[in-house]
């Protein structure tokens, strides 16, 4: 019954850590400023139980990401099955759902990309997303480097970009959804083969 109860303590504890670095960060201006001392705090636990649990704060941003992005991957199948007849439109609404999803946690996720990672592209979460879209471009008429192109489009709308539009030069959601929907039409040319 004890081991039980510990375990009940520690899933409750990292759930209360999850959802406390999780607000800190969408509430933070300087997401690279969030302390391991804040989270901790905020979630009534010892900063001790953060550096068992995560590792680091790498490992903790890391972790709040895959809690977040677990859902949505559900939308990303729906996504592209509801485009199945159309490959552009599947690499669009993968793109279109990527970019909502770094518009509505562009702290947290700027402060994934610079967590003492050697690079964003080292990141778990980077390899879903760039296996999906080379998936969904292999499967359009015309693109000749599926691999290459999938970097290059994800590049687009990286969390520091996609921060900078939003936040230093006031675009909005809506046409910085716009815009990318128009340079995948550039990207992937205007027609689409049968």
């Amino acid at each position: 019954m004890a081991q039980h109860t510990q375990r009940a303590d520690a899933l409750r504890n990292r759930e209360a850590v999850l959802a406390a670095a999780d607000a800190l960060f969408a509430a933070s201006t300087s997401p690279h400023s969030v302390s391991m001392d804040e989270i901790a705090a905020a979630a009534g636990v010892g900063k001790g139980t953060l550096f068992r649990r995560f590792g680091d704060r790498a490992g903790l941003i890391g972790a709040v990401i895959a809690s977040r992005l677990e859902p949505l991957q559900q939308s990303v199948r729906e996504a592209q099955e509801a485009a199945a007849s159309s490959p552009r439109q599947g690499v669009l609404a993968l793109l279109d759902v990527a970019l909502r999803f770094k518009i509505e946690n562009r702290n947290l996720m700027s402060a994934a990309e610079d967590a003492g990672l050697s690079s964003p592209y080292q990141a778990g979460h980077y390899s879903w997303w760039h296996e999906s879209l080379r998936g969904a471009l292999a499967q359009v008429p015309g693109v000749h480097a599926p691999d290459f192109t999938a970097h290059a489009l994800l590049a687009a709308i990286r969390a520091d970009l996609v921060a900078y539009l939003i936040d230093d030069q006031k675009m909005a959601p809506d046409a910085m959804r716009s815009s990318l929907a128009t340079y995948v039409d550039d990207v992937l040319g205007t027609r689409e083969e049968a």
